[in-house]
Order: C-alpha cells, then structure tokens, then sequence
C-alpha cells in the first residue's frame, strides 16, 4: 500500500467514527457530561478537528481552516482563535456548544484539506524534522501518525459519552 493511501485511509477513518459518533444524535447530547470536569461530544469533535487542522497545517506550512474559511467566526467561541483545546479547563468545555452540522461541517472541510495535503507528500517527506522541541525531534511521519492517534482517542471517547448518555 502507498503511503499516501494508508494515511488517506487513516485520517477518513477518523472522519467516518466522528460522523458515525453524531449521527442522529439529540442536540442536548452534544453538550452532555459525565461529571462537571468531563469532556463533551461537541468539545471533543470541536478538539480533536482543531488539532487536526492546526498540526497538519503545521508540516504543511499552510493557514488552517479554522481560520481561512472563517470556522473560527461560525463557532463564535470566547477563545483566542489559535485555542485547540489542549490543557484547557474544565470551565471551558460548556463553553463548545456547536450543533452537529457546525461540527461536522468543520470536520469536513478539515478532512478534505488534509487528504489534498497527503497526496502532495512523498515517502522521503515523511522523515523530514518538523519539530526539534522534542528528544528525539519530530518527523513529518510522526506527527502525522500523532495526530491519527490523538484523533482516534478522542473520537472513541465522544462514542463513549454517547453511550453514557443514552444509557441514563
């Protein structure tokens, strides 16, 4: 398999579980918590597209989406728009309170400009350092693998609050 069909592969399963995670969904769903320090279903598919977009716009040398096709002014969130959610407070999850078409209009629009920056990589781009603040530094590769992995956590733990909340 080609490299770029294995990472294409990748990042729509990401794209397939987010959508399958909120298909059909109540709209009280996507801002439902386990508990008060919990993650909800809008702000873990609102996280996990923005790291997307922000890491994959990084070793593509691109803007993100968020910002050049105005999401960041769709959501309308009381965040700087260079936010990603990472280490934020509980406090600010109440904050997400996107509906399901925002979110996954945004996922999308993500999707499809990470599968167009894939097939512009070859196999020797994805050794190439893009990050020297870690030990060892980062490749192209690897944070792309990263970004496949952090997405796929976060989209497993949207079904489980799903799960949760269907339940109760």
């Amino acid at each position: 398999m080609d490299h770029r069909a294995l990472l294409t592969d990748a990042f729509g399963r990401i794209q397939e579980d987010v959508h399958a995670a909120l298909s059909n969904l109540p709209a009280d769903a996507l801002t439902y918590r386990v508990d008060e320090d919990a993650n909800s279903i809008a702000w873990l598919v609102w996280h996990l597209t923005r790291v997307q977009d922000d890491h994959v716009a990084g070793v593509a040398g691109s803007e993100q989406v968020w910002t050049s096709a105005g999401w960041a002014e769709r959501f309308g969130l009381p965040f700087p728009t260079s936010e990603i959610g990472y280490d934020q407070p509980p406090a600010d999850v109440p904050l997400v309170t996107a509906s399901t078409d925002l979110l996954l209009g945004y996922l999308d629009a993500v999707h499809a400009r990470t599968v167009e920056y894939l097939q512009t990589i070859s196999e020797s781009d994805l050794d190439e350092i893009v990050d020297e603040s870690f030990d060892p530094p980062v490749s192209r590769g690897v944070r792309l693998v990263s970004v496949v992995s952090d997405d796929l956590q976060h989209v497993g733990q949207a079904a489980y609050v799903r799960g949760v909340y269907e339940r109760r």
